[in-house]
C-alpha cells in the first residue's frame, strides 16, 4: 500500500547533510510531513545558535568573550553540560574546552541536534524513524514490524564499502579522518589525532555517543579497555593498519 511507503528527506545543515527516514505505520502521512517540517526547523535553529562559522551566532560570540554564558540561549548551557558529561565519560579524551579559539562543542552538538529532531518525529507515534547526520545515526522503533534497524559502518579506507553491520540500542556514531580530514585533535597535545583510522561507538542517544566516538578516535585502541567498564556504550576501532578491535559486547548484527 502507498500509505506504508517510507518517507525520506535530506536537509543540508550544520555543514553536512542530515537524512531522515520515517516509517509512518498508522500515522497519517500529512501528520508526518508536518513533523518533518518541525524537525527541520529544529536543525536550523541549532545551527544558528552553535555554528562556529557564523560570526554572530551566540556560540561564536561566547568564544570571543563578547557575552557571558548566562546571556546566551538556554540551549548553550544544556549542550555544555552534556559536553562536560561526555568529557567525564571519555576520561578527558573528548574535551571541547581544549580546542583552539575557545570552547567548541561541535563533536557533540550535531548528535544533540539529531536527537532533538528525531524526538519531534517520534512523538507522532510513527512505527520507526531514523535520523542520520554526517554518518552518525539515531533511531527509534522499527523499519518493519519485527525487524530492527541495521547500520553499516563505513570502511575508512574505502568509502564504497563497510567493515561491519550493527544492531544498536538507539544510536551509532563513527568518527574518522575520512569524513573531514584531520578534524579531530588530541586534547592532550593539540595535534591531529593519528591513533586510529576510525572509531565507532553505540549507545542510546546520539549526542554523548557522538562525543565518545570523537574521543575514542583521539585515544585509539587503548581506549577500548575504558569502554569495557562503561555501562550503556560499546565501541570498535579501526587502526591505521586496517585491523579491527572492539569491546566484547559490541553489537555486530547477526545473520538472518
Amino acid at each position: 500500500m502507498n500509505e506504508e511507503r517510507p518517507i525520506r528527506r535530506a536537509e543540508p545543515v550544520m555543514g553536512t547533510m542530515v537524512s531522515i527516514d520515517v516509517r509512518p505505520g498508522s500515522v497519517p502521512r500529512q501528520e508526518v510531513f508536518l513533523a518533518l517540517a518541525a524537525a527541520k526547523r529544529v536543525l536550523h535553529q541549532v545551527d544558528a545558535v552553535f555554528s562556529t562559522w557564523k560570526k554572530d551566532s551566540p556560540l561564536s560570540r561566547l568564544r570571543r568573550g563578547e557575552v557571558e554564558l548566562a546571556e546566551t540561549p538556554p540551549d548553550v548551557a544544556e549542550v555544555l553540560e552534556r559536553c562536560n558529561e561526555a568529557k567525564r565519560l571519555s576520561a578527558g579524551w573528548f574535551d571541547p574546552w581544549a580546542m583552539p579559539g575557545g570552547v567548541d562543542p561541535t563533536g557533540l552538538v550535531k548528535g544533540w541536534a539529531a536527537d532533538r529532531a528525531l524526538q519531534v518525529i517520534a512523538a507522532t507515534g510513527v512505527q520507526g524513524v531514523m535520523v542520520g547526520a554526517g554518518g552518525d545515526v539515531v533511531f527509534r522503533g522499527e523499519p518493519e514490524p519485527g525487524r530492527p534497524w541495521r547500520i553499516g559502518v563505513q570502511n575508512p579506507f574505502d568509502r564504497g564499502s563497510i567493515v561491519a553491520v550493527v544492531e544498536a540500542p538507539g544510536a551509532v556514531a563513527t568518527s574518522g579522518t575520512y569524513e573531514r580530514g584531520d578534524h579531530v585533535l588530541d586534547p592532550h597535545t593539540g595535534r591531529p589525532a593519528t591513533a586510529a583510522a576510525s572509531a565507532t561507538v553505540t549507545g542510546t542517544e546520539l549526542d554523548v555517543t557522538d562525543a565518545l566516538a570523537t574521543g575514542l578516535l583521539a585515544c585509539g585502541p587503548p581506549g577500548l579497555s575504558h569502554f569495557e567498564q562503561l555501562a550503556g556504550y560499546e565501541a570498535m576501532v579501526i587502526s591505521p593498519d586496517g585491523s579491527r578491535t572492539s569491546t566484547a559486547r559490541f553489537p555486530f548484527a547477526t545473520a538472518s
